[in-house]
């Protein structure tokens, strides 16, 4: 067993994909036709739910469509597919987005889970209103989710009075029949002692093995004191094909677009990471040379700018598949993967998708015919 795995090594996996309003990214042309595709959205949770998907990344930004009406219509338009729905705490009661969230469960129970996004980006923020800075917004929230767990749980009135949130006699009609899970955010110091208390899911950008155990043993240490123990999700972009050439030819087209195109993208829409400690930590591991590990290639987090989930996994697809086992072996149970050509890569991760979990159960499988009886 590797020296960071957890015991717990045949936990299920669970993929997650990106579900977008229209056809987007950092290497494609610009998006024709409105921002809201509503046969795009219904197509792209039809091809993940068939490719094996258990759930899709529905985003949020300043200027993003309404995430919970996203998120339903992917709901109402698959039946076992869930959603990860990204939730930025300060703009809505956390007793109203506890509401919503238990609503959309009780419509599909099971399928709803909310990720947690703090903001690490100053600017975006100010454009929905919000100026505070980023440890304010990490304590807010802390308290903002203490407040959603009460609404979710509490079977007669409550109040709470905390630092930013104060609820007298709280208590919604609503409340979700199995816990909701909560996915979290953040390399900060900051976001590590905020996740850790209520992160059931802590997710990291795609960084090389020896930073992921590292971040794992962070925020596990973290956690231990208010006794949890959550599971882990790693961020990735694999560029697989049949053979490792073909994958690497792919990859530097989607370098060669990316540079091509990025910057009119980011013209219509800036968003500065600076300030976000995840994006920083890539950009370090990119100056530090292109391909880490077997096959971690950064250089479209080099060219972004580091720009959210931006290091690619470059190979064959069996290749492709070991990279990504080489994270569940260190204790990462959550693969979130999504490619440059958004539509056509989920229904090609299928094939990913099939190796890794064969794999996987085939080693349970053995470990489990070596065990003393």
């Amino acid at each position: 067993m590797p020296i960071d795995a957890t015991p717990s090594e045949a936990a299920p996996i669970e993929f997650i994909g990106f579900a977008a309003t229209h056809e987007s990214s950092e290497s494609g042309p610009r998006a024709e036709g409105p921002v809201v595709q509503p046969d795009y959205v219904r197509e792209v949770a039809r091809v993940h739910e068939a490719s094996g998907f258990d759930r899709v990344l529905i985003a949020h930004s300043s200027a993003s469509p309404d995430g919970f009406t996203v998120a339903d219509q992917v709901l109402q338009h698959t039946s076992r597919l869930g959603v990860l729905l990204a939730h930025r705490p300060g703009f809505v009661a956390p007793t109203l987005a506890a509401r919503k969230f238990a609503t959309l469960d009780a419509f599909h129970p099971g399928r709803v889970a909310l990720h947690v996004i703090t903001g690490g980006d100053d600017a975006d923020q100010a454009r929905d209103g919000d100026f505070t800075d980023k440890p304010t917004r990490y304590r807010r929230t802390d308290d903002f989710l203490d407040v959603v767990r009460k609404e979710w749980t509490a079977t007669e009135p409550f109040d709470h009075e905390g630092e930013f949130y104060q609820v007298k006699g709280g208590l919604s009609a609503v409340r979700p029949a199995a816990p909701i899970p909560v996915y979290f955010g953040g390399a900060s110091a900051d976001a590590v002692r905020t996740g850790s208390r209520h992160a059931d899911v802590y997710a990291f950008w795609g960084e090389p093995l020896a930073g992921i155990a590292e971040r794992i043993r962070e925020v596990r240490t973290a956690a231990a004191p208010h006794g949890r123990d959550p599971r882990f999700s790693v961020s990735l972009r694999p560029i697989a094909a049949a053979t490792e050439a073909e994958a690497w030819e792919r990859a530097r087209e989607i370098l060669r677009l990316t540079k091509e195109r990025f910057g009119e993208l980011r013209k219509s829409f800036p968003l500065d990471h600076a300030e976000q400690r995840g994006s920083q930590r890539l950009l370090e591991y990119a100056a530090q040379g292109e391909v880490h590990d077997k096959r971690l290639w950064t250089e479209i987090a080099k060219t972004t700018g580091a720009a959210g989930n931006s290091t690619a996994l470059v190979g064959s697809y069996e290749q492709v598949a070991d990279a990504l086992l080489d994270y569940v072996a260190l204790g990462v149970t959550t693969l979130l993967i999504r490619g440059f050509s958004p539509l056509a890569d989920a229904r090609d991760y299928a094939t990913l998708i099939d190796l890794v979990r064969t794999s996987r159960a085939a080693t349970a499988a053995a470990d489990e015919a070596v065990v003393p009886a």
